[in-house]
């Protein structure tokens, strides 16, 4: 389950890093406020994924370990942060 979840993750992160890199022009700029709600909803959607895979199942619960909770929290929480405040 590990080569899944770091796909997914890095999936997540490439999206977060997106999101965080995108800059408007100005306040009339609607293409990138959507583009970085866009990664954000992403990020927010793979890392939910990511958690799921690793939360659910109970052989995958024990066999991963905690520390593969980190990385989708950690997006996650960027980008609500990123989407919530916008730019």
């Amino acid at each position: 389950m590990a080569v899944p979840l770091l796909i997914l993750y890095a999936l997540a992160a490439a999206c977060c890093y997106s999101a965080l890199t995108i800059r408007p022009s100005g306040m009339w700029d609607e293409d990138a406020y959507g583009a970085i709600t866009l990664a954000c909803f992403f990020t927010i959607a793979l890392s939910a994924v990511g958690l799921l895979i690793t939360v659910i199942p109970p052989t995958v619960r024990r066999a991963m370990g905690r520390g593969w909770l980190v990385p989708p929290l950690v997006f996650a929480a960027v980008a609500a942060v990123r989407w919530t405040f916008g730019g």
